[in-house]
């Protein structure tokens, strides 16, 4: 594959740069091996049983040269199709062959071309609406541009469909926390489906006096999929009268709260957050800039409010020392994934810790996001 575009990029578009946010001389963004070293945490931020820790920093990097998953689909840069569903796929109007070895359609198989100058970050959990089947990113990954058609590893939420539909778009959609986990982590196609259907991994513990029963019920959503969603569409069960409602209360007043907690900011910009449900630090989100922060945060908040309204209500609250854990880097068991001159993938295990990191390798090193949960198995 070609990788002329990094030369073409000259010096440190893609690299290592103050964000020009620090009140004195312009600081050094933290190192990629050490990016927890220039992180802060800030007051937490709760409704419900729905706790934000906004982490902040004073330096950062240039990611501005990166194409998020929506703004290619939207810009018709990026084209995802079903996987043998067409002989040739359009790349601005020059034909690009299928490579050979591609079957029919598959459930956990998509086609992805970057037709853009800029290289492609996706998320895992993203949500491509449209074809036979909505489906979800399964991994981190960068995808370099001008690029020859991908195999794109993904998994199905939509569960009752398998027939022809629109093109595939984007959604503005990431699904929450426990249908991530499930996909980032488990990498298990069946239990993606049953947190879609369940809405969350965690139950309420019967012998708790305080937990209270979550805003939405399994029996919500099961009558949500019966009456306005009855291929188990991701998207209509969580934007659904029944469950969305709620979900908008939550997102709603926590919007409110975020901002005027963060407003206020001098020195630094918020680069993540880490997420806790009643007492619980559950996951975090940390991007390499306040800028790729921004331009995921609703859809990330939307997520964290979809999972705390499936999840047990509970009086108790996190601890900042909990949440400052997740901003710790693990020692543990790694297991790496990486295509040369790209991008490198690493998650590594500690105790019921998953970290998981998405370095860019070109031009320099950046880690562009960080992502942090509390397996719930």
């Amino acid at each position: 594959m070609d990788r002329s575009f990094f030369t073409l990029l000259g010096s440190g578009l893609l690299g290592i740069s103050a964000l020009g946010f620090a009140c004195s001389s312009p600081g050094s963004p933290a190192q990629p091996g050490k990016p927890e070293s220039d992180w802060r945490l800030l007051e937490p931020i709760t409704y419900e049983n729905l706790t934000v820790f906004p982490v902040v920093s004073s330096s950062g990097y240039d990611t501005s040269a990166f194409l998020t998953l929506e703004e290619g689909l939207s810009r018709g840069e990026v084209t995802v199709r079903e996987q043998g569903a067409e002989t040739l796929i359009r790349n601005r109007g020059n034909g690009r062959p299928i490579p050979p070895g591609y079957s029919g359609p598959s459930v956990n198989q998509l086609v992805l071309i970057n037709h853009s100058k800029r290289p492609l970050l996706l998320l895992a959990g993203e949500l491509v609406s449209g074809g036979k089947q909505d489906r979800i990113i399964a991994k981190d990954r960068i995808v370099a541009p001008f690029g020859d058609p991908l195999p794109l590893d993904v998994f199905c939420v939509e569960h009752g469909r398998w027939s022809a539909g629109s093109e595939f778009n984007e959604a503005k959609t990431i699904v929450h926390p426990s249908v991530r986990e499930n996909a980032a982590i488990k990498q298990k196609q069946s239990e993606v489906w049953a947190a879609v259907a369940g809405g969350s991994n965690v139950s309420a513990d019967a012998s708790s006096p305080a937990a209270a029963p979550p805003r939405v019920s399994s029996a919500d959503i099961s009558e949500t999929v019966t009456v306005e969603a009855q291929t188990q569409s991701y998207t209509k069960i969580y934007e659904s009268r029944r469950v969305g409602s709620s979900v908008d209360a939550v997102v709603a007043e926590m919007q409110r709260r975020f901002r005027r907690e963060t407003s206020g900011l001098k020195c630094e910009r918020v680069v993540g957050v880490v997420v806790a449900y009643g007492g619980e630090v559950a996951w975090s989100d940390i991007f390499a800039s306040s800028e790729l922060f921004d331009a995921y945060w609703n859809k990330l908040l939307r997520s964290y409010a979809v999972e705390a309204v499936a999840r047990p209500s509970l009086r108790e609250k996190a601890s900042t020392g909990d949440a400052r854990e997740f901003l710790r880097r693990l020692d543990g068991h790694e297991e790496t994934e990486s295509e040369p001159g790209v991008y490198r993938w690493r998650e590594t295990s500690e105790g019921g810790l998953s970290q998981i990191e998405l370095d860019a390798l070109q031009p320099k090193l950046m880690t562009l996001h960080r992502l942090v949960v509390r397996r719930t198995s």
